[in-house]
């Protein structure tokens, strides 16, 4: 197995690692039901997107 041949600073690790953090998405308000949604994805909760209905949501209660 191949090993390296010097020891990697902290710096440089930690320059590596610091890509690996996960962000939240963006997210914003619905403006028909005012939900909080991510952004340019269709709306979970009234099924809409730029104005238009593009999905049918149905509730299960």
């Amino acid at each position: 197995m191949a090993h390296p041949k010097k020891r990697m600073s902290p710096v440089r690790s930690a320059n590596r690692r610091r890509q690996i953090g996960l962000d939240l998405p963006a997210t914003t308000r619905c403006p028909q039901c005012h939900t909080l949604m991510v952004k340019h994805k269709v709306c979970p909760t009234c099924g809409q997107y730029k104005g238009r209905e593009v999905v049918a949501v149905s509730d299960k209660a």
